[in-house]
């Protein structure tokens, strides 16, 4: 189970990761209700995966990762996401490979 791993919270999100083994990353992403309605939470979830997809030097191989959604952000774009989510994960552990393509992309692709 990833909640036995280490964790890392910010204000929206909180952050599960435990060691997998070998090469393959794991990465889920979790909106309860309290995150907003039906709506709400498949917006930020596929704008979590865009993160994913864009940032997955901050996810080594060989770890599970789980991102939860605690409270809607309220925000729709992937730059806002980015700027909450980047600094937590390279303070806690450690510094991402590769340049920051958040920090260029002033929208969200996944809409």
């Amino acid at each position: 189970m990833v909640r036995k791993g280490e964790r890392v919270g910010t204000a929206h999100y909180t952050v599960y990761r435990d060691a997998l083994g070998g090469d393959r990353r794991q990465v889920g992403v979790s909106a309860g209700k309290r995150a907003g309605g039906s709506v709400v939470r498949n917006r930020v979830k596929r704008l979590l995966r865009e993160f994913y997809r864009l940032n997955k030097g901050a996810f080594p191989p060989g770890t599970r990762t789980a991102i939860v959604v605690r409270k809607s952000p309220g925000a729709d774009a992937l730059t806002e996401v980015c700027a909450e989510l980047l600094p937590a994960l390279r303070k806690r552990w450690g510094e991402s490979k590769g340049n920051d393509p958040c920090g260029h992309d002033s929208s969200s692709s996944a809409s």
